[in-house]
């Protein structure tokens, strides 16, 4: 068995064997460039900064297509250029620098399994350099919505019998007992807790000790043995959509699941809604003390 698209994945030898391909655009995308990219990167990569490069300026959204465009400019990224996407916390970032182009309709792009995590680890060569390349011109298309859904098809999605919601957070944040991952200790929303139904199936369960994917025996055994099938519609979702990214990325490339989308706005929109339904386990409450 082998991954629906396994063109989409690129090993780290692969990128090694193309620093030099004028083909090939190699983009490290990171939370934090400060405690990564400054401090070295695969040589030949540019940088997309997540916070600046990836969002809407004003709104909470995704980059606009003029961003994409533009950022792609100063990137020397035209229409022929294969862009190879890696990053911190395993691909979190890339996975979700992914989902960005592909909601504007960008073919030529794919994962270096592994992030930034194995290249290190491999020893591989890093530098600070920072490369200059010629701008180029790039126009993108769509957006393709059929890869996101927003809170209101959210809200309607979310009882349908024939819909699964993946929460790809941690345990404790699904079941309440904590907002945030300690990474992002201001990020969160007032009420912890999940989508009602939902079922949580960790992001890191995807993925190997070094960071890479998981066998495709393995994935398909991870998911269709709690309930998330080909044949339902499902929608994955996190705390601000980069999690979620990663999963939507297994479910769609690596299974080849042909209904998945992501839910961006994730539990930082949900969870802070007045009135929404939440679920999670019931408080303890207190007994009295006998006299």
């Amino acid at each position: 068995m082998s991954y629906a698209h396994p063109e989409v994945v690129v090993s780290s030898d692969w990128v090694q064997e193309h620093l030099n391909d004028p083909k090939v655009r190699i983009v490290e995308v990171d939370y934090d460039p400060v405690a990564n990219y400054q401090l070295g990167h695969v040589p030949g990569a540019v940088l997309f900064d997540w916070k600046k490069d990836l969002n809407h300026p004003l709104e909470r959204d995704i980059l606009s297509k003029q961003q994409l465009e533009q950022l792609f400019a100063k990137s020397g990224i035209a229409p022929d250029t294969k862009i190879v996407l890696y990053g911190d916390f395993n691909n979190w970032f890339a996975a979700y620098a992914f989902w960005d182009l592909k909601y504007y309709g960008i073919k030529n792009v794919v994962l270096m399994n592994g992030g930034r995590k194995k290249w290190i680890d491999e020893d591989k060569p890093l530098t600070k350099d920072i490369p200059s390349y010629p701008s180029a011109n790039f126009k993108a298309s769509g957006p393709d919505e059929t890869v996101r859904i927003y809170f209101k098809q959210a809200l309607d999605l979310y009882q349908k019998p024939n819909v699964r919601l993946v929460d790809v957070r941690g345990p404790k944040e699904f079941t309440g007992e904590v907002l945030a991952p300690p990474e992002y200790p201001t990020e969160h929303a007032q009420r912890g807790g999940h989508i009602p139904g939902a079922i949580n199936i960790p992001w890191s369960q995807a993925v190997r000790e070094d960071g890479t994917f998981k066998s495709p025996e393995d994935l398909k055994k991870l998911y269709e043995d709690k309930g998330i099938i080909p044949s339902r519609d499902i929608v994955t979702y996190c705390r601000i959509g980069e999690r979620s990214s990663f999963t939507w990325f297994v479910l769609k490339y690596l299974l080849g699941y042909p209904n998945v989308r992501n839910y961006d706005g994730s539990w930082t929109e949900w969870g802070n809604l007045v009135r929404n339904p939440i679920e999670k386990p019931s408080p303890t409450i207190a007994q009295p003390v006998p006299a």
